[in-house]
């Protein structure tokens, strides 16, 4: 594959939620959205097997987000890998340090915006390559000071590509 060729899409009916602190499964006409909340973090997990056409480049993962109300701001997005492959003992987590990009909301509520967040090879993707499991856990952290956008994010979509 080459730089920027579409990998993985996730929608919000593959998010596998943690036990405790997760977006919340909505409907907003009629599109399945996951509801993050300002104010707090809330998590949204996502398993899939890296394909075995990626090269080993880094990985882009696009966050498809609209407003449920604001209009202004920004929401600030993280992202982190769990390599499984064939190392991980699933009975604990073991996710790479967060990858993270500040984005400013439409100024129209209902208007997706895009934010991309950067992977490069090696550590930053807990070391994953090409056939093997992983999840991906996307958080909005709204006790951070940067995410100044009120109301519920409404994730639509998860695309990784290749970078």
């Amino acid at each position: 594959m080459a730089s920027g060729d579409t990998l993985l899409i996730f929608t919000p009916l593959n998010n596998e939620p943690p036990a405790t602190i997760y977006a919340t499964l909505d409907l907003r006409n009629n599109h399945p959205v996951l509801d993050f909340d300002d104010g707090t973090f809330e998590d949204a997990v996502f398993t899939g097997i890296l394909p075995r056409a990626y090269s080993g480049g880094g990985l882009t993962v696009s966050v498809f987000f609209a407003m449920s109300s604001a209009t202004a701001g920004d929401v600030w997005w993280k992202a982190s890998i769990e390599r499984i492959g064939e190392v991980l003992d699933i009975d604990a987590d073991g996710y790479s340090g967060y990858q993270v990009q500040k984005e400013t909301v439409s100024g129209t509520c209902g208007i997706p915006v895009k934010a991309e967040i950067i992977f490069t090879d090696g550590a930053q993707m807990d070391s994953l390559v090409a056939g093997e499991p992983f999840r991906i856990r996307i958080r909005r952290d709204g006790t951070d000071w940067q995410d100044t956008a009120s109301g519920d994010a409404e994730l639509l979509a998860v695309e990784i590509k290749e970078t």
